[in-house]
């Protein structure tokens, strides 16, 4: 058999086993996935604390296989996210891949040739969003069978998830998870070729995959993603069996990604990790952390660099020393407290105090004094007492944080919090988190004030989403910014005066002098 006949009678192999496992029924589908694919049968805190510690391996080599190169040409795709700014890159991957692959973009769902549904699995209400859609995709698969519809992110890392698909939802065609996204033109291909359900989601942590195409939201902001994954395990938190075990790129790849940016004219750039400043704390051969990425990238000539999200523990003084630097590193920093007692932090895991929480604001401020502080804080936490919740309103009115994503507990299938008992009334929560969002409406407000009268500087995003005739765009510290001006303007950094403040946003005009930066 010469080569040529091995390659033809490996493809004849691989056809015939993808259609054995396709042929065979729900259930035998459902084990025979969950014995091969899917080693940890549900998310389990005492197994995901048990990673192998496999070597993270670098791909540079990834292309489009011939044989898919052009596999979507005359077609269209349209990828619907939910979640997270990590999300919001993967999705940008996901668009760089299957733009390679022939096919082009739509926001019109009956124009769409395959839709992928980016999910989350943060919060219950997401993953309710996600399955509603599921449902309403369904008559549009009925009247277009040729319709690929695939499930993607975090909740097809979970067992129940995919159990409820395979189950209830025969008419999606692909299920992939967070790890093997670079496998998108293999999985198409199967899920466009092969007569039911394509299911691969890996249960390892993936390795770290360079040079992956990218299409990105204009040209003025561009996500970069420094590290992948999560270690700690917060009790109320899936992230770490979705997203694995922290996995840091190298920094010249980082480095390198950005000044490609700059290339290419944008004007910031916002560093992303499910846990950011973790990075490099599982390099093995250099000691060099996101204090360190950062001072590199503080050299390099754009205007505007961010980083998301921080967790306080890994928030160390060199960090702090870098940042202090100013210059084109932003002194608005988002750094989640989830809340304001040492009892219900303890519960979460979060390894930290309300009195530690407190000394690093206080380090921080002393470096920087004008810093804009925001966070995330959770209400409703199994067992949160009145006490306990009133010292988490004590400690925002002590930061003074000027924003504040806020929630209602949410329990997570497979994490240690979902398995507590809640005795706290439905009602109690809603109203906690109604007290809690007047104060940070209130803080909010006040910190608004401030910017009365003053001329600030504003990267112009474009035309604001009310009235076209308006311009739109954020100062340093993240503060939105309404005004007229040029179309000229979009994409470059312009003075406004402020002429009124209101809860969560500004309005003013543009002065005569423009900061222009090229």
């Amino acid at each position: 058999m010469n080569e040529e006949q091995r390659k033809q009678q490996a493809q004849i192999n691989q056809v015939d086993n993808v259609e054995r496992i396709k042929s065979a029924s729900s259930d035998d589908m459902i084990a025979k996935y969950f014995q091969t694919s899917y080693e940890q049968q549900s998310p389990d805190i005492k197994k995901a604390r048990k990673r192998r510690n496999e070597d993270v391996q670098f791909h540079y080599d990834f292309s489009i296989p011939e044989d898919v190169a052009n596999i979507g040409k005359g077609k269209k795709f349209l990828i619907r996210t939910y979640g997270c700014q990590m999300n919001e890159h993967d999705t940008e991957v996901m668009a760089g891949i299957l733009t390679e692959m022939g096919y082009e973009s739509t926001s019109i769902t009956d124009e769409a040739d395959i839709i992928l549904l980016n999910t989350c699995a943060i919060r219950e209400n997401a993953e309710n969003k996600v399955f509603g859609e599921i449902g309403h995709l369904k008559p549009l698969k009925l009247e277009n069978p040729d319709l690929i519809i695939g499930v993607c992110g975090c909740m097809s890392q979970e067992e129940s998830v995919v159990d409820r698909i395979l189950k209830k939802h025969q008419h999606i065609d692909l299920i992939f998870g967070t790890h093997n996204i670079h496998r998108l033109p293999q999985l198409v291909k199967e899920a466009m070729f092969g007569k039911e359900m394509i299911v691969e989601v890996w249960s390892k942590e993936g390795d770290v995959i360079e040079n992956l195409p990218k299409v990105r939201k204009g040209k003025i902001k561009a996500w970069v993603n420094i590290m992948y994954g999560c270690d700690k395990f917060c009790t109320y938190c899936i992230v770490p069996m979705t997203r694995g075990k922290e996995r840091s790129r190298r920094p010249e790849d980082i480095i390198q990604e950005v000044r490609h940016l700059v290339a290419q004219g944008y004007q910031e750039v916002t560093l992303l990790g499910q846990n950011v400043n973790a990075y490099g704390k599982d390099f093995e051969d250099l000691e060099y952390g996101l204090g360190d990425l950062m001072n590199a990238i503080h050299k390099i000539d754009i205007p505007r660099v961010r980083f998301t999200t921080s967790h306080p523990r890994d928030f160390d003084d060199r960090l702090i020393e870098v940042l202090a630097q100013g210059g084109n590193l932003l002194d608005h920093i988002h750094l989640p407290v989830q809340s304001g007692s040492s009892e219900i932090l303890k519960k979460m895991n979060r390894k930290y105090t309300r009195e530690e929480y407190l000394e690093l604001v206080q380090k921080i401020r002393k470096a920087m004094p004008n810093t804009t502080l925001t966070t995330d804080i959770i209400v409703g936490f199994p067992n949160e007492t009145e006490e306990q919740f009133e010292e988490t309103m004590t400690l925002m009115e002590e930061v003074g944080f000027e924003a504040a994503y806020t929630y209602i507990y949410s329990p997570r299938e497979g994490t240690p919090a979902a398995r507590k008992k809640d005795d706290i009334p439905e009602e109690v929560k809603k109203q906690r988190l109604y007290r809690l969002n007047d104060l940070v409406n209130k803080q909010s407000a006040e910190s608004m004030k401030t910017y009365d009268g003053k001329t600030v500087k504003v990267l112009v995003e474009g035309e604001s989403k009310k009235d076209p005739d308006v311009l739109a765009g954020y100062t340093e510290r993240n503060k939105l910014v309404n005004f007229k001006g040029p179309k000229s303007s979009i994409g470059k950094i312009v003075e406004v005066k402020i002429t009124e403040a209101k809860t969560w946003s500004l309005n003013g005009i543009m002065v005569e002098s423009t900061v222009e930066v090229n």
